[in-house]
């Protein structure tokens, strides 16, 4: 009967999260608009599921900032600007060069191995090009600079801002080359952590996060054509 129960558990979660994901997409690509509200029933109806785990999906993407809900009016999409989502990916990059400079300074034998296989399932997502599986690894490497960094404070403050931008970043590793590109910088941010080099860490997970010059008029294009399609 517990068993029966976890399972039941694990699938409504699994439900919930492709549910979160799809949503996500939909929100940051336009097909739903700033203010819009979000008809559980219609939804529910669309995915062919309960309003349960769609309640925990728009949970979920409340938790993250893509929602708001409403008592007795229910889910609205939060609109971030394209200068919102710049200055968010400004304080993201100076969060994780953090992370990377007391990595560099901090690092055990777990975390140099945590890193290492980390490296190595990001090669070989990025040798099979499929954007969501590459940034799920490409997640997981952060995560595990955040833990190597041994600050509790900005591992968490990391994670919160991660887990806000999840779906912009998702969407950027669909732009171009993007993803042989990333993978080349995490090789460079490996390198400077395993050197103890604090400063070149540092430099390397600023420059890797922060989107400027045409890597920002790559995301903006991405943002373009994917609420047209």
């Amino acid at each position: 009967m517990l068993t029966s129960l976890a399972a039941d558990r694990d699938t409504g979660t699994r439900h919930a999260d492709r549910l979160r994901q799809a949503l996500e997409a939909d929100i940051v690509t336009g097909v739903f608009k700033p203010g819009e509200r979000l008809d559980e029933q219609r939804l529910a109806d669309r995915f062919g599921v309960s309003r349960t785990p769609l309640r925990e999906a728009l949970a979920q993407l409340a938790a993250n900032g893509l929602v708001t809900l409403q008592p007795r009016r229910g889910a609205f999409v939060v609109s971030l600007t394209f200068q919102e989502i710049v200055e968010r990916f400004e304080m993201m990059a100076a969060l994780e060069g953090m992370c990377g400079a007391l990595a560099a300074r901090r690092l055990v034998a777990s975390d140099r191995e945590a890193l290492l296989n980390s490296l190595e399932a990001c090669r070989r997502e990025a040798a099979d090009g499929d954007s969501d599986s590459y940034y799920q690894a490409n997640e997981v490497f952060h995560q595990i600079i955040y833990r190597a960094a041994r600050n509790a404070f900005l591992a968490e403050q990391s994670r919160q801002l991660q887990a806000r931008l999840q779906p912009y970043r998702r969407l950027q590793l669909r732009a171009g080359r993007r993803i042989a590109a990333s993978f080349a910088e995490h090789e460079r941010i490996v390198a400077a952590i395993l050197a103890g080099d604090a400063e070149g860490a540092e430099r390397e997970l600023r420059d890797h996060v922060l989107i400027q010059g045409d890597r920002l008029r790559d995301f903006f294009a991405s943002l373009a054509h994917a609420g047209e399609d």
